[in-house]
């Protein structure tokens, strides 16, 4: 069973069992590898058939990903938010996705139906 608070230090990381502070596992803000083509798709599983916009595949660090959905929900005039280097914008925005990341110079495909 793992550590999950102790009275020394805190929280701790239940991967490494090292202080949140000092935690090394989570602090990887590097993107995974991929074929350098972002692909916008459209999900509805797990959301109660409220349709998500996703996008994959988008070779940036964590903040700057961020900072790139901030504009493109800016743009879109919706919600979303970035989880695990994907970005997930409300409503089915594909189109205007398609548009915005293909003039900011990425290659992009729609995938999924």
């Amino acid at each position: 069973m793992a550590l999950v608070y102790s009275t020394e230090s805190g929280r701790t990381c239940p991967d490494c069992d090292q202080p949140l502070k000092q935690c090394q596992c989570k602090q990887s803000s590097a993107p995974p590898a991929g074929d350098g083509i972002v692909r916008v798709s459209r999900e509805t599983k797990g959301r109660k058939g409220k349709g998500v916009t996703l996008i994959t595949g988008v070779p940036m660090a964590e903040k700057e990903l961020k900072a790139l959905a901030k504009q493109l929900k800016a743009r879109c005039g919706t919600g979303g938010t970035v989880k695990d280097f994907v970005i997930e914008i409300q409503g089915d925005q594909r189109d205007i996705l398609v548009e915005e990341l293909s003039k900011r110079g990425f290659t992009v495909k729609k995938a999924g139906g």
